[in-house]
């Protein structure tokens, strides 16, 4: 696809994350074997966190699999926390080692992490000397990069300089928002860090930038496209003589070839392009659908869409009509009417539901209105909680329901010091528990207890009987920390177990993915993995799966397939359904970047999907909740 006059940095994007991890993985194997062959170090600047995981992932495989040799390989990295231990959980010297160094033959003394341990007079020489040691190799081969929220690359924060060098940095809030769920608060984040500077970046012969996913679609966007300013440091890198973004189609989201393809180059006005297309026009010029002219597509760069699918009118009403069908305030189908227009058909009655939860909390959140009128309807609901939720669950509220079970059983059989004595651990326990460090597992059950009581709880409220509720507790998510285990073979098969045991008719699962922790990312391939194992079943054939969002984004209107309208007493009720998740209530554990709670995030979100229903000339609904369905 073609970037235009658009797009300032050269960018390549994939269908996914790990297809464009194994081709950045790919050319720095390629890198190091040429340097090898010249008998020369390949230095290699290397970037922590979420988004180059996957590449790393795929070298290790190229050593192991395919003798890639790492001896020749000399690497810096370009940030870290300050001050912070090696081995904390969250330092960046923990986790390359746990990511890379302890699985490659790379020699010790060619690995280059910043110190956060030395003292704070001896910063300022230390710097200095990482950058002699960068400078003493000419120089990086090449610089990978993540990106964050504000726009900063390694920790060079908004206002950081072009010529800035490897020195100390004061987080932004911002940062520190963003990573107060990996230290369990915010509270507990380090307030500076040492980073590379934008200037020592820029010494590296190559760099690839990379982003995953639709919460980086923003900065990217501007990155690429927008002109380079101070407060988004990412856009210096349009000045480099030698850059690539790497991203997923998600990232790209924001991208013009990608929002708005016309605009770069002739397309093909399939049904899903000309919805987007007339989407954004009303958008654009503050019109509903059925008000376009001819003069609007024409200014407005959809002049190919006009001239060959025109006159407007035609195109106002078939956009009109298709986006008119996704309403249906029957998501499990209207008994005795099969009109195939609409989303759902009423060829069955009651249809046997199950949807799919990835924490305890997600199907009130992000459904909860479609969730109590399947209900309310008379289908057979069931719901499966696909993990636990251990880790989001506050210390003292662990001691709170401690404390009652101790004294209820007190009430009932006095002086049972076996349950004292447990209780004294679990208060010992938490008292000396440093932050980030894992639960006992007499904790961690604990904390399971009290979600699977909340989602319970929001069953009965909602009128689902207890045997239709469903805790799966995928194995992957067990780890009691932050850092989950990649997905099994295990967890696809206690998916694939209760689609074997209740055979549905119809599916709700979440394709929300931008939640901080990659949890929906990971619960969503288990099902797909589940789905693909029995798409030759029987039952399979009339099964149809929705995907629903909510939580931490929402679809976008050109690409819902099934609007249900929400009344405002579904919508209260939704609340109320919510609130059933105590814990999470008020400040929950793991917020994100969001600082509404989860019930207003829904809310405004349903809000706002209905206001663009009605913008653009649609019937006017207190809120909607939005569903993909899954080709």
């Amino acid at each position: 696809m073609k970037s235009g006059m658009f797009e300032k940095l050269r960018t390549s994007v994939f269908e996914s994350s790990e297809e464009a991890s194994k081709e950045v993985a790919a050319e720095i194997a390629s890198l190091i074997k040429l340097k090898q062959t010249l008998h020369l170090p390949c230095v290699l600047g290397l970037a922590t966190g979420s988004t180059p995981k996957s590449v790393y992932a795929e070298l290790i495989r190229l050593h192991k699999q395919e003798n890639l040799s790492f001896k020749n390989v000399v690497t810096f990295n370009l940030d870290e926390y300050y001050p912070i231990s090696p081995d904390a959980l969250q330092s960046y010297f923990r986790f390359m080692h746990e990511h890379l160094f302890d699985f490659i033959d790379i020699e010790k003394q060619n690995i280059h992490i910043p110190d956060g341990t030395i003292n704070i007079e001896d910063i300022t020489n230390f710097c200095t000397s990482y950058e002699a040691k960068i400078d003493s190799y000419r120089g990086l081969d090449i610089q990978l990069l993540g990106i964050g929220r504000t726009g900063h690359i390694g920790f060079n924060e908004p206002g950081s300089r072009i010529d800035s060098l490897t020195r100390l940095i004061t987080l932004d809030h911002v940062t520190r928002v963003d990573a107060a769920s990996d230290f369990f608060g915010e509270e507990h984040v380090p307030r500076t860090a040492i980073t590379m500077g934008v200037g020592t970046i820029f010494k590296a012969k190559k760099i690839i930038l990379m982003a995953w996913g639709e919460g980086k679609s923003s900065i990217i966007g501007k990155t690429v496209e927008g002109p380079i300013v101070e407060n988004i440091p990412a856009t210096f890198l349009q000045k480099h003589p030698d850059i690539q973004v790497v991203i997923d189609e998600a990232a790209a989201a924001e991208l013009t070839k990608i929002k708005t393809p016309w605009l770069v180059e002739t397309v093909n006005w399939n049904e899903q392009l000309k919805k987007k297309a007339v989407v954004w026009l009303c958008e654009s010029v503050s019109k509903p659908i059925l008000k376009l002219t001819d003069r609007d597509y024409n200014e407005n760069g959809l002049y190919d869409l006009v001239a060959h699918h025109g006159p407007a009118y035609n195109i106002n009403i078939e956009i009109f009509n298709i986006l008119q069908k996704t309403i249906s305030g029957w998501p499990g189908g209207k008994p005795g009417f099969n009109d195939i227009s609409r989303p759902v058909k009423g060829d069955k009655f009651p249809k046997k539901v199950l949807i799919f939860s990835p924490h305890p909390d997600d199907d009130i959140i992000s459904m909860g209105g479609t969730f109590i009128r399947l209900v309310d309807q008379g289908h057979d609901v069931h719901v499966a909680y696909q993990t636990s939720g251990n880790i989001a669950v506050y210390d003292d509220d662990v001691v709170r329901y401690a404390d009652f079970a101790r004294d209820f059983h007190e009430h009932l059989h006095p002086g049972n010091e076996e349950l004292v004595t447990i209780f004294k651990n679990i208060t010992h326990n938490l008292k000396n528990k440093l932050p980030g460090e894992p639960d006992s597992p007499e904790v961690m059950k604990i904390k399971g207890l009290i979600r699977r009581g909340e989602a319970k709880a929001t069953c009965r409220y909602v009128g689902i009987p207890e045997e239709n509720v469903h805790f799966i507790d995928m194995p992957f998510y067990e780890t009691g920390l932050v850092k989950k285990n990649p997905l099994s073979t295990a967890d696809v098969e206690v998916v694939k177990n209760i689609l074997i045991k209740l055979r549905p008719d119809q599916i709700f699962a979440a394709g929300d993915l931008s939640d901080p922790h990659g949890t929906h990312r990971v619960c969503l391939k288990a099902i797909l993995l589940a789905l693909d194992i029995l798409k030759a079943e029987s039952w399979m054939k009339n099964c149809t799966t929705w995907l629903y969002r909510g939580a931490w984004q929402e679809w976008s209107v050109d690409n819902i397939e099934m609007a249900v309208p929400i009344s405002p007493e579904e919508l209260m009720r939704k609340r109320r359904g919510i609130f059933k998740h105590q814990s999470q209530k008020d400040a929950p554990m793991f917020p994100g970047s969001d600082p509404r709670e989860f019930w207003q995030r829904a809310e405004d979100r349903n809000r706002a999907t209905a206001r663009k229903y009605d913008d653009l000339g649609l019937p006017e609904y207190e809120a909607i909740e939005a569903f993909v369905k899954l080709k």
